[in-house]
C-alpha cells in the first residue's frame, strides 16, 4: 500500500515489465523459455532457435541471454543456466 500525504491508501501498482530491445531473436528466445519446463543452457536455446550448434552461434546466444538477464527478464538459475523470472 502507498499512503500519500493526504492519507489516501491505494494499492501500489506493479512495476511495468522492462521494455524488450529490438532484436529478432529476443521474442523467439522468450518463446523457448515459455515452452521449457526448467532452466535452459545457451546450447539449448541455440538449438530451439534453429541455429547450427557452432561455437560462434552458441556464444552469440549466450551473449543474448546475458543481455536479457541484465534487463531483468531472465535470471541466472545456476552456472550456465538461465530461467524465466
Amino acid at each position: 500500500m502507498v499512503v500519500d500525504r493526504a492519507g489516501d491508501h491505494r494499492p501500489r501498482r506493479p512495476a511495468p515489465p522492462p521494455e524488450l530491445p529490438e532484436h529478432p531473436d529476443y521474442p523467439r528466445i522468450l518463446a523457448a523459455f515459455n515452452h521449457a519446463t526448467g532452466p535452459l543452457r545457451a546450447k539449448d536455446v541455440c538449438e530451439a532457435l534453429g541455429h547450427e550448434l557452432l561455437p560462434k552461434n552458441v556464444e552469440g546466444t549466450r551473449a543474448e541471454l546475458k543481455g536479457l538477464v541484465k534487463l531483468g527478464i531472465l535470471t541466472d538459475a545456476d552456472t550456465g543456466n538461465s530461467a524465466r523470472k
